[in-house]
């Protein structure tokens, strides 16, 4: 079982960037693919980018480009560069496994606004 510490959103203005952290606890953590998903206001819960074991990273079609899913296996850490942010952006962010476990943290909040 994994579980995990999400850290690093804020407000921020569009077009600017924010860098998200998870740490996750357990001595198996390199094994499992990750994900970061989001859930924004009225909206269901979503993948925003999967990262494998081996370092191979999808992205959703919303975010390629913008977004950089990267992981640290000796710290137990998964990351997410966001650059160029938008309003839709706006969500709260969490990380799981992909696919995702049902313990969930408890987010990071991101706000896109000016």
């Amino acid at each position: 079982q994994v579980q995990f510490v999400e850290s690093g959103g804020g407000l921020v203005q569009p077009g600017g960037s924010l860098r998200l952290s998870c740490a996750a606890s357990g001595s198996i953590f390199s094994i499992y693919a990750m994900g970061w998903y989001r859930q924004g206001p009225g909206k269901q819960r979503e993948l925003v980018a999967g990262i494998t074991s081996g370092g191979n990273a999808i992205y959703a079609t919303s975010v390629k480009g913008r977004f950089t899913i990267s992981r640290d296996n000796a710290k137990n850490t998964v990351y997410m560069q966001m650059n160029s942010l938008k309003p839709e952006d706006t969500a709260v962010y969490y990380c799981n496994t992909r696919p995702p476990s049902d313990d969930w943290g408890q987010g990071t909040q991101v706000t896109v606004s000016s």
